[in-house]
């Protein structure tokens, strides 16, 4: 059996992330690049980004999350790549720190698991619970728990992603994928792939746990 780990923003989500098709769809997008501008210069963690998205979209309805998953530009082939980590009785995952209410229709497309950030369910009517927003590091312990749970050695996992923030996995794993990922991360991978079909990296993700080569 493989384990199959995926990211979802950039990864999954070509060129763009779960926060980003919402703020499209919500029409706050000037207000989402304020708030990863503070982000990105350190003046907000990873759960003081969660609360001020949680604040900005307290309105949101399931319609419109729904309308802006099945509008962003997801990789080709998701659906059948599942479809056959199924058939070979082996597991697929999402582990993305983006929102819970937005990563969970993935599991209309045949991923096994998704992990993601808990919020509260659209509209928002109770607090946000810090605790349950992810960050790098829990991409390490949750991909573990879903290793002991199956009871598979590291050399059966192999991860797919795209950015740093996939980096602490990376390290951990001795298989992973970049996918269409900067050369940050790609220096990290033991493969890389470029392009628009999920199916393409999964056979590269494949080739490494049952061949063992890491020269791709």
């Amino acid at each position: 059996m493989i384990l199959h780990v995926f990211d979802m923003d950039g990864t999954l989500l070509a060129g763009s992330t779960a926060n980003l098709q919402l703020a499209a769809r919500h029409g706050t997008g000037t207000e989402l690049a304020a708030l990863e501008a503070e982000f990105s210069a350190g003046r907000l963690d990873t759960r003081g980004f969660a609360a001020a998205v949680h604040a900005l979209w307290h309105d949101l309805t399931p319609e419109l999350v729904a309308e802006a998953f099945h509008g962003a530009p997801w990789l080709t082939g998701i659906a059948e790549v599942c479809a056959d980590i199924r058939e070979r009785g082996e597991h697929s995952a999402v582990i993305t720190m983006s929102p819970d209410f937005f990563a969970r229709h993935l599991l209309d497309l045949g991923l096994d698991e998704v992990v993601a950030s808990r919020f509260p369910a659209p509209p928002f009517a109770g607090p946000l619970d810090p605790d349950g927003i992810l960050t790098p590091d829990s991409k390490v312990a949750v991909t573990e728990e879903l290793r002991a749970r199956h009871g598979l050695p590291l050399d059966r996992v192999v991860a797919y992603g795209d950015s740093m923030s996939d980096a602490p996995l990376f390290r951990h794993l001795p298989w992973t994928v970049a996918v269409n990922a900067d050369h940050h991360l790609a220096d990290l991978a033991t493969v890389s792939y470029r392009g628009g079909d999920l199916a393409a990296a999964y056979a590269l993700g494949r080739d490494l746990v049952n061949t063992g080569d890491r020269t791709g």
